[in-house]
């Protein structure tokens, strides 16, 4: 793999660009069995002999996909997100703003991620599986390690604040993007969009979190 991705690498970064979106668009709409490279082909505007003159085959391009989607979710999304953290509401505002900006920059990485997450281990190498799980344990870590469950009302199940909360800004964001299908979204003002989130927020603190009075 080592090879394959340095001879792609060695391409201009406006092609590699062309072809790695064709590719990602491509199976994440059709999942690794009925993705096409020759649609892909197409899409990216290039022979197919150039396509598996760096790939030899479905199989290494799908492959370097997820081991280019996985750096690009680390390093453009979890590690950007403020690990020590403690309040719950203020770490996942992160975690949404952060993954937000992220597909903002590309998209298709994360409705690729969609595919080759609930396709598991059935396409890929033993090496390459492991760092997903990596990956899903990094994610894990950050939505639950070190919250201050202090915070919340003490006459409430603090575990069920917490799914509450996080179901919450997940279903804004879901809406949101639900709302944005179509757009690039690279291209969108989300000021009045961020606005009208942390009123949201707002109403979740004063329901769940304890008053200044009620903590002394």
């Amino acid at each position: 793999m080592g090879i394959i991705i340095a001879r792609f690498e060695s391409l201009e970064e406006s092609k590699q660009y062309t072809i790695r979106q064709a590719a990602l668009e491509e199976f994440a709409q059709h999942g690794y069995e009925k993705a096409s490279t020759n649609r892909i082909v197409k899409a990216a505007g290039i022979g197919k002999g150039m396509l598996f003159y760096y790939f030899t085959s479905k199989q290494e391009l799908y492959e370097y996909l997820v081991k280019y989607s996985l750096e690009f979710i680390q390093s453009r999304y979890l590690d950007r997100v403020d690990a020590g953290e403690p309040d719950l509401i203020e770490r996942l505002t992160q975690l949404a703003r952060v993954k937000l900006e992220a597909q903002a920059e590309n998209e298709e990485v994360f409705k690729f991620s969609a595919v080759f997450l609930q396709e598991g281990e059935a396409y890929l190498p033993k090496g390459l599986a492991a760092k997903i799980e990596e990956l899903k344990q990094s994610g894990y870590r950050l939505m639950y390690e070190g919250i201050d469950y202090s915070r919340f009302r003490k006459d409430a199940d603090p575990d069920k604040v917490f799914h509450l909360i996080r179901w919450s800004i997940d279903g804004y964001q879901q809406e949101l993007l639900a709302k944005l299908t179509g757009q690039k979204l690279a291209d969108i003002d989300f000021a009045p969009y961020w606005e009208e989130f942390y009123a949201y927020l707002a109403i979740l603190k004063k329901s769940f979190y304890e008053t200044e009075e009620e903590s002394r």
